[in-house]
């Protein structure tokens, strides 16, 4: 059952969310830096997302500039649930279909935040003497419905045995507790 979540978000709340969180310092013109600016207008697109004017250089800026959010047309409780949805792993697909937006739009964040989050990953070598990697398997999307009766039982399908799928792996560090993931190739 897909879940109209995005109508049950305040966008208001999700918008102070992206804020703290995109914005450490506090929202900045682009071009100079400059916290001073002035209210310009509302975004038709955004669910009136502020779009404020620099008072410095005049340039135009909102919540998503300078982002891979900028010009994707997405409310802040979008945002917030593909952000949410894409670090729980959820499928494109599934993710598609609750914030009400086209696959092919998730699938391109998707990819742009893992690339942007692979760029983030320190290079330095673990500085732990210890640490353990567990592996799972994931497989995407949902389980077929079960066959109406059992004594005739549907072929089996390939990739279906227990132990097969896409090999995960996370690697905790025992003395921080951090964890990292990624799928082996």
């Amino acid at each position: 059952m897909i879940f109209p979540i995005t109508e049950l978000l305040d966008d208001g709340q999700s918008e102070k969310w992206l804020l703290k969180h995109f914005y450490l310092e506090g929202l900045r013109c682009l071009k100079c830096g400059s916290t001073r600016r002035r209210f310009f207008r509302q975004t038709q697109t955004s669910r009136r997302l502020p779009v404020y004017r620099c008072l410095e250089c005049e340039s135009i800026y909102n919540l998503y500039s300078g982002t891979l959010f900028e010009k994707k047309h997405l409310r802040p409780s979008q945002v917030v649930l593909l952000l949410g949805g894409v670090a729980k792993g959820e499928s494109s697909m599934r993710l598609a279909q609750e914030l009400g937006v086209s696959r092919s739009t998730v699938h391109e964040l998707r990819k742009e935040l893992q690339e942007n989050a692979r760029k983030l990953q320190p290079e330095a070598p673990l500085m732990d003497e210890h640490t353990e990697t567990d592996e799972m398997f994931q497989n995407a999307g949902e389980k077929g419905e079960r066959h109406p009766d059992p004594e005739d039982p549907p072929r089996r399908r390939a990739n279906k045995r227990r132990g097969h799928g896409a090999p995960t792996t996370t690697t905790g560090h025992r003395s921080s507790g951090r964890r990292e993931g990624g799928r082996q190739r």
